[in-house]
């Protein structure tokens, strides 16, 4: 008996006629479907007379689902992996399922359909040609600190997720980092019936947002224009207020100096010297 074939399907982020064809047929007739909400998902399968067996696999699942999806797929089952809105493995679980599928020999085959990034980048007006996605930045630390650098010295647009509550925490964090002159989009509730597209700078955008008049809904992209190519020779002059900022924000002089080195490209004596002032002024 062959394998099975774990097929990768893209589900609407909010308006159901987002669904593909291919995607629908498919899961009209395949017999398991792995599910990051089943209850979500159930919805959607009944929308199109779909009855297939759901299983849950999600972000926290024990590594018993994944064990238990290879062995439907080692007995010759078709599987189906979605999660609740969009493109299963970005910044949603999947990549390390479809890690372990084809280490064991099975078929993984995409079924492409809405993202929510390419939604927001296609709507934005902001340069999509090259752009860097970042999904959620942790809520605090150093690698918030140190993503928030790389996009401020980015030269290509940024995507990010996050949570209405957080959203204007983020867009301070990213007025801070990148000059509140930055152009940046905020998307709400893509392809649903409240979609909302909001613009304008980095600081207009937080000081609208974050001022706590508002209660945000839905989940938000961000998507935050790329920095002008810099002089060539202004490494330093770039990498001081980074490092400041990076020191305000608790982070340790090694932890900084190896930063800016990093983001910067600037030498590890350089570094540690502008540091070392830093932190004594």
């Amino acid at each position: 008996m062959r394998g099975g074939t774990l097929y990768v399907v893209a589900t609407p982020l909010g308006n159901l006629g987002d669904l593909t064809g291919r995607a629908a047929e498919l899961l009209r007739s395949v017999p398991l479907v792995a599910a990051e909400d089943t209850r979500r998902t159930r919805t959607l399968l009944s929308h199109l007379g779909a009855h297939p067996r759901l299983i849950s696999y999600h972000a926290h699942s024990r590594p018993g689902a994944a064990a238990a999806i290879l062995g439907a797929l080692g007995s010759g089952t078709d599987v189906a992996l979605v999660t609740d809105a969009g493109t299963p493995g970005v910044s949603d679980p999947g990549a390390d399922l479809v890690a372990e599928v084809r280490s064991a020999g099975h078929a993984v085959v995409p079924l492409p359909g809405a993202s929510a990034v390419t939604a927001a980048l296609s709507a934005a007006g902001l340069p999509a040609d090259r752009y860097l996605f970042l999904g959620f930045l942790p809520r605090k630390g150093t690698e918030r600190a140190r993503l928030l650098e790389r996009i401020a010295r980015e030269e290509w647009t940024a995507v990010l997720f996050e949570a209405p509550g957080r959203v204007g925490d983020l867009l301070a964090d990213l007025a801070g980092a990148c000059g509140p002159g930055r152009r940046a989009v905020v998307a709400r509730e893509l392809t649903k019936v409240h979609e909302e597209f909001r613009t304008g700078t980095l600081g207009e955008l937080a000081a609208s947002i974050g001022n706590g008049e508002e209660e945000l809904r839905g989940e938000c992209t961000v998507v935050v224009e790329g920095s002008p190519a810099p002089p060539p020779d202004d490494s330093m002059a770039r990498a001081r207020p980074a490092a400041a900022r990076l020191l305000a924000a608790g982070i340790s002089r090694k932890e900084v100096t190896g930063m800016l080195t990093e983001l910067f490209g600037v030498g590890r004596n350089e570094a540690y010297d502008l540091v070392q002032g830093l932190g004594r002024e």
